[in-house]
């Protein structure tokens, strides 16, 4: 097990922009701290200040970097960190949380600290790359993540939008098919692909050096809706219209511009992209695995 390391100075980045950070959390994040001792440099940016305020805090070498906000800020601070940069904590401050919630499991921010504070452990992780973007969870390629234009615009309050967009993702559901070859193995033919990191995979352990990739195929709307209802019910890889397995490496390409979606956000890759596994992004301030065994998603 990993030596617990020497939690004495910190850099904390507060990004109330997001949708889980509230005006208060900045003061509050700051006060938490003081109270076990940790000396803190509690940033909070307005709009392009962020990229910023992240850079200066890795540069100021700390024990600790402790990123309050979404997952793209998250990412972006494993980014810079790298893997010879300060222990990054990703708190869970944006809507889907799909990075805190894999390392820390589905509690507030507040608990999350409490237990790193305590018991927190170094723990080096790897990622996905496509195109240059790093994904630390799942990266979704295919008809599937247009609808994440329609997510966020039911986020924002905007339906009207979210339903146009809702529209378009429909009308183009089975209409550009991915090719794909993993590992340099045959071709095959899919809706949608998905690669998840160790973090997010029930199928692999934590420490597993490869991405779990699954080829979606549903070949019509029964089997769409009876992936649906799997989703809600059961573990939607048991599918028969899904198959998964485990690489390193994959080329995709399609007849157009690819949609995807890294670690919840949208992204537009060009019509050839290759995806490659990264054993070390970034060392992150995780508890002990038994911490939160019972509270991932």
């Amino acid at each position: 097990m990993a030596a617990r390391p020497k939690i004495t100075k910190v850099e904390v980045v507060v990004n109330i922009a997001s949708g889980g950070v509230d005006a208060g959390a900045p003061d509050e994040i700051a006060a938490l701290l003081s109270e076990w001792g940790v000396q803190a440099n509690v940033c909070a940016p307005e709009g392009a200040d962020l990229t910023r305020c992240l850079r200066d805090a890795i540069d100021a070498a700390p024990d600790a970097v402790l990123v309050l906000a979404g997952d793209g800020t998250a990412r972006a601070a494993a980014e810079l960190a790298g893997p010879d940069g300060p222990l990054i904590a990703p708190l869970p401050g944006g809507t889907m949380n799909m990075l805190p919630h894999a390392v820390y499991g589905v509690t507030p921010w507040q608990d999350a600290l409490k237990t790193i504070l305590e018991d927190g452990r170094e723990q080096v992780i790897g990622g996905g790359e496509i195109e240059g973007r790093t994904f630390l969870v799942a990266a979704i390629l295919g008809s599937p993540a247009l609808w994440a234009p329609a997510r966020e615009a039911v986020r924002d309050g905007r339906l009207r939008l979210a339903f146009a967009h809702a529209q378009r993702a429909w009308s183009r559901a089975f209409s550009g098919r991915l090719r794909y070859a993993l590992d340099g193995g045959p071709r095959g033919k899919a809706e949608a692909l998905t690669f998840l990191c160790p973090l997010a995979s029930k199928a692999m352990s934590s420490d597993e050096q490869a991405l779990e990739a699954a080829a979606i195929d549903p070949r019509n709307f029964v089997d769409v809706a009876r992936m649906g209802f799997a989703s809600l019910v059961d573990d939607w890889r048991n599918d028969p219209a899904v198959e998964v397995r485990s690489c390193r490496s994959a080329g995709v390409w399609a007849a157009g511009r690819i949609p995807a979606v890294l670690d919840g956000e949208p992204a537009r890759l060009a019509a050839t992209a290759r995806v490659t596994w990264r054993p070390k992004v970034a060392r992150i301030l995780a508890p002990p695995p038994e911490a939160v065994q019972e509270t991932r998603p």
